[in-house]
């Protein structure tokens, strides 16, 4: 990957140092498993004053995204290609970002597998860790099974308050698009679940 060193951070399991990595102090947005990249992409060329930053394990979707970075001269945005647990875990400091975004994670739909799950109550709980004060943590799927534990592990965080007047589900947001799949979906009449949760903070 040629763009890899104008855009992409190594994991090497050392805590980050995003105001030096970006060169300021900003709002800050990570998406995890951006697929192709549309939403980060789109965010970042739209909001220069925002910084961004993604992470995805598929090689072929980090490619999609740096090819646009570079025709965009995206000076705001970040590629990390590694586990997003791991990343979180080791690499991104607590309080580091005013929106993480999480959209139709792979939803291991078969039930020996649920436990494959990226969204669970703990995972919850360390995107909280990494949310700032009245940060926003939003997730989406097109498996209602999967829409109802991502319901339960974000409700059980004491520090997240549902942006969904009923403590259920929000309406898509207007920055994100819908995808093919989803778009197929909906033809078939499919469901689309979104969440929205905001952390506590002054």
């Amino acid at each position: 990957m040629e763009l890899w060193p104008a855009f992409g951070l190594d994991f090497d399991g050392t805590a980050l140092d995003l105001d030096a990595i970006y060169g300021r102090s900003a709002r800050r947005c990570l998406e995890i498993g951006f697929g192709s990249g549309e939403v980060i992409g789109a965010l970042a060329q739209s909001h220069p004053e925002n910084d961004y930053l993604g992470i995805e394990v598929h090689r072929s979707g980090v490619g999609r995204l740096l090819l646009r970075a570079q025709e965009a001269k995206l000076a705001n945005l970040r590629i990390i290609c590694h586990d997003a647990v791991e990343v979180l875990a080791a690499a991104i400091p607590d309080s580091s970002f005013d929106l993480i975004l999480i959209f139709f994670p792979d939803p291991w739909h078969k039930k020996r597998h649920h436990k494959r799950r990226l969204i669970s109550a703990p995972f919850v709980e360390t995107l909280a860790d990494k949310l700032r004060p009245r940060g926003v943590l939003r997730l989406a799927t097109d498996w209602q099974a999967y829409a109802e534990q991502m319901l339960q592990a974000g409700n059980a965080c004491a520090r997240l308050a549902s942006r969904s007047a009923d403590g259920t589900y929000v309406s898509r947001p207007d920055f994100r698009p819908p995808t093919r799949f989803e778009q197929r979906g909906a033809r078939l009449g499919h469901g689309v679940w979104d969440l929205a949760y905001e952390k506590s903070g002054p």
